[in-house]
Formats: structure tokens, sequence, C-alpha cells
């Protein structure tokens, strides 16, 4: 059974996160423990809340380091804040520092009458490459889950895996090798989420 340890540095939804994995099939531990995340199958990388806050986690959990470490090693599967923590800076909170793994910001939705910030509920998303194994029956445009107010802009546009249309069309999933993100929720997007973990779990590199 693949075991999968989700990255706990106190900002995630991680009970949620942990039994859509069990349901799936996968053995979880929720841990920063080194020793756990380096026996690993795989790693999932969630995030909630402030980016500030979130970077402030990492660092005091040691999951900086091991996010960067796992990064084309293993597989792993960042998740909302999660994936917006891979670019180099955000513009929340004033301006912070992010892991830097991959070229990029993550900018703020731009103020339109009649858009409302947070992006919350569910909204159709455009798959880059159906063919990608974590896309593999799932139907194009699925609906899927999302709370967020910034949204990552990577430099390399075959980073993007997934786009998404709210005011205007913004990237909502990267791929990269092992390395896969969705700003999305998929423990919060019922069959296709399921499936998306599912996939996740059986994926051989």
């Amino acid at each position: 059974m693949t075991r999968i340890a989700l990255l706990d540095y106190g900002m995630g939804n991680l009970h949620s996160a942990a039994k859509a994995l069990e349901h799936v099939g996968a053995t979880v531990d929720v841990t920063n423990d080194p020793l756990l995340i380096a026996k690993a199958d795989k790693i999932v990388f969630p995030g909630v809340g402030a980016m500030r806050d979130c970077m402030a986690g990492m660092r005091d959990a040691g999951v900086d380091v091991a996010v960067k470490n796992a990064v084309f090693n293993k597989p792993v599967l960042a998740i909302c804040v999660g994936m917006q923590a891979l670019m180099q800076h955000s513009v929340e909170n004033g301006g912070v520092d992010c892991l830097g793994i991959f070229k990029g910001t993550v900018e703020r939705f731009p103020d339109i009458a009649g858009l409302k910030v947070p992006h919350m509920g569910w909204n159709q998303v455009q798959q880059q490459d159906p063919s990608h194994p974590l896309w593999q029956g799932i139907a194009q445009n699925s609906r899927f889950y999302f709370v967020h107010s910034f949204y990552v802009m990577p430099q390399d546009p075959a980073l993007a895996a997934a786009t998404c249309e709210y005011g205007n069309r913004f990237v909502c999933s990267l791929s990269k090798e092992n390395l896969f993100a969705v700003q999305f929720h998929p423990e919060k997007s019922h069959t296709a989420g399921l499936q998306l973990l599912k996939n996740f779990v059986e994926w051989r590199i």
C-alpha cells in the first residue's frame, strides 16, 4: 500500500485531506518528522491561510527543507497555498518570499466590477494535457472546489497543467516531472477530486 506523508506545519485542512487519501487506498502519516517524510513513497503538501503565516510555519516545522529535498525525487502533490508556495514571491501580506522552486509570482485577483474575491465555490477546470496520469478518468471541464484570493503566474507557460476562468483566465494547476500542484481542493471536490487523489496514489514515475 502506498504510504503518503501529509505535511503538517499548522496550516492545512489535514483531517479532510487525510480521510480522502485513505478513502482512495493510501496509508497516511500526518507529520513533519524528517524520517517519516524520507520513508514515505509520496508527499502531499497542503496549505490554507495567509502566505506569511504559511511560510513561517513551514520554516519552523522544517517543511520548507522537506519539500525542497523531495521535489523531483519522489511524487509530490501540492494543494492550494502549497501550490502558491512553490513560486518565488507572493504579493500577499505586502510581499512574501516563497520557496522558489518555480520561477514566477503569486498575484491577487484584480478588482473587477461584479467579481467577488475570494474566488469561492465550484468552477470548471480546463486540462492542458488530458493525457497526464493525474487527469485520467476526469472529464475535461470537470468542476472542482476553490477558495482563494491569489493565483500563480509561472514564468514558464509549459508548467501549466490546467487553467480556470475567473475574471481572467488563470493557471490552476502545475506539473513538472513528478510534481503536480492544484489550486483547488481535491478533498472537497467530490467525485472528480477523489479521482485525482486516487490517480496520485496510483501514480508511477
